[in-house]
């Protein structure tokens, strides 16, 4: 039987077209600093990732070698192995193919998820992750399931498994306030094309992660340490391959399996060297040079055996980083913590100062910012000491704005006791308005939580008539005159709290632009 459409009032068009506008300017309001933001957290969990995988890569390598060795010995926790790289691949795979897919809706057919231009789009993730025909939330939630059920069981150190059980939990926050939403409407419900690229970067990150765990407790089962080698070589290990203008190249020099009661000749552009195995040159000009040389053994039998080796190494000139935890912004008046740091130089031998503002330290190569005024730029030095003598390292230069505005609310107690906020979008138990106190603000968007001092507000009433009726309240509190207007408010009716003044940690007041709509229940 074929089903009758109702006909959409004009009211409900209205609705419609406000709901459309709505999302347009929430849109619009994504600060393009958030989503920057989001891009490097993706490139650091890019290059973490990188990283455990080459970790990974070279246990697997170990092993294939231990199963060419020792097949009889090894072959079972081989085959263990190879499960665990499949079905890691499966779900990392998986992952990157969400990623295409939401950067190719964002951006279209020449989408690059190492380049996304709609970063604000929050359309592409719900599509994909959320769409009722092909949405791929649902499949994502069960292969995380899955996996983690399987990986956690090749786990045997129970502080290992609660780590990988907390990083691929699919278990939606109770504090979140989801108002009922599954996991995957939790994480891809209008989040931004940059933020939902973000969180399945973070989810191969967590993959690699759980791979190698469950790789190390496999190489525990056949101790890869007993591995018998069959040939000598020649070994540069260097302290580091990258190295600052004016500091110093060391690395130790070695020939595997020696025996320690003998000490090698070394040889570096046919001359001998220290026979301790360390050598050490200042590198006084900046490229890419190569480490080349021989050693020499005798055996047992008294034969000299020779060995080449070949080391790459760079020389840079001096540089550094210096980065805002939260944004490429500072906040005036607001403690904005930092990260320094210098490629090839210790911690304790960097120095920090700042101009326009002040800098006090935080932890190693953490700090905390104070900029003295909106709109004069905060300067950040950073020098090194190189052996002895103090090279500056560069100069970062940080525009300072004021903190953005504070979102209101009606501060409540909730039926366990817990601090609750009400933010309007729904209705306000009529008991829980008359128990509350007044009204609250502060930021809290997830990268800033900073709150924020309530000087004064006013409500607005309607009557019967549409009459407008102002109630003016000088503190964060509601008056009494406010209250009886609470008491006489019927189920369904509405009221707005406006012209909210707030001063946050820069000290400066402000009055809020947006109206807090109170639904009555």
């Amino acid at each position: 039987m074929a089903i009758k459409r109702r006909p959409v009032s004009p009211r409900q068009k209205m609705i419609n077209l406000m709901y459309i506008v709505l999302l347009a300017m929430l849109a619009l309001n994504v600060s393009p600093d958030v989503l920057n933001g989001f891009t490097i957290v993706e490139d650091n969990i890019r290059r973490s990732t990188a990283s455990t995988t080459s970790d990974n890569e070279s246990m697997y390598r170990g092993l294939d070698a231990q199963m060419a060795a020792n097949p009889v010995k090894v072959k079972e926790w081989f085959n263990r192995a190879r499960q665990v790289k499949a079905m890691s691949d499966s779900l990392y795979d998986y992952a990157e193919a969400l990623k295409r897919a939401i950067v190719l809706h964002s951006d279209g057919a020449d989408g690059n998820v190492l380049d996304i231009r709609n970063k604000d789009d929050l359309e592409s993730s719900t599509y994909v992750m959320l769409n009722p025909t092909s949405g791929q939330g649902s499949r994502l939630y069960r292969a995380i399931n899955t996996y983690r059920t399987r990986i956690t069981s090749m786990i045997t150190d129970r502080d290992e498994q609660k780590v990988i059980n907390h990083n691929l939990a699919t278990v939606v926050p109770k504090r979140a306030g989801n108002l009922g939403k599954n996991w995957q409407q939790y994480m891809f419900e209008n989040t931004p094309t940059a933020a939902a690229v973000a969180l399945l970067s973070k989810l191969q990150n967590d993959v690699r992660y759980a791979e190698g765990v469950a790789l190390r407790n496999l190489v525990a089962n056949i101790d890869i340490k007993d591995i018998r080698v069959n040939q000598l070589s020649a070994f540069v290990i260097p302290s580091a391959s990258t190295v600052v203008q004016g500091g110093k190249f060391s690395a130790q020099i070695i020939m595997a399996a020696v025996d320690t009661t003998k000490r090698p000749s070394i040889y570096i552009g046919g001359r001998r060297v220290s026979s301790d195995g360390k050598y050490e040159f200042t590198c006084g000009r900046t490229g890419d040079f190569n480490l080349t040389g021989f050693i020499e053994m005798e055996n047992g039998s008294g034969q000299i055996i020779r060995r080449n080796f070949s080391q790459k190494y760079s020389v840079v000139a001096p540089a550094a980083t210096v980065s805002a935890d939260l944004m490429n912004v500072l906040y005036a008046g607001y403690s904005n913590p930092m990260s320094v740091s210098a490629p090839g130089v210790p911690l304790s031998k960097i120095g920090v100062s700042m101009s326009g503002g002040s800098l006090t330290p935080a932890g190693e190569g953490k700090y905390i910012a104070r900029p003295e005024a909106v709109g004069k730029d905060a300067v950040i030095t950073v020098t090194s000491d190189m052996e002895g003598r103090r090279v500056e390292m560069g100069k970062f230069t940080f525009h300072v704005r004021k903190l953005p505005d504070p979102t209101a609310y009606i501060a409540f107690s909730d039926e366990k006791g817990a601090a609750s906020q009400y933010k309007g979008g729904r209705p306000l138990s009529k008991s829980i308005l008359m128990s509350s106190r007044g009204i609250g603000a502060a930021i809290d968007d997830g990268l800033l939580n900073i709150p924020f001092s309530v000087q004064g507000f006013e409500t607005v009433f309607f009557d019967n008539m549409g009459n407008a009726v102002p109630e003016i309240s000088n503190s964060s509190n509601f008056t009494e005159r406010q209250r009886n207007m609470f008491r006489m408010l019927s189920r369904g009716r509405r009221f707005y709290i406006t012209r909210i003044k707030a001063t946050g940690p820069d000290k400066i007041e402000r009055t809020l632009p947006q109206a807090l709509e109170v639904i009555v229940n």
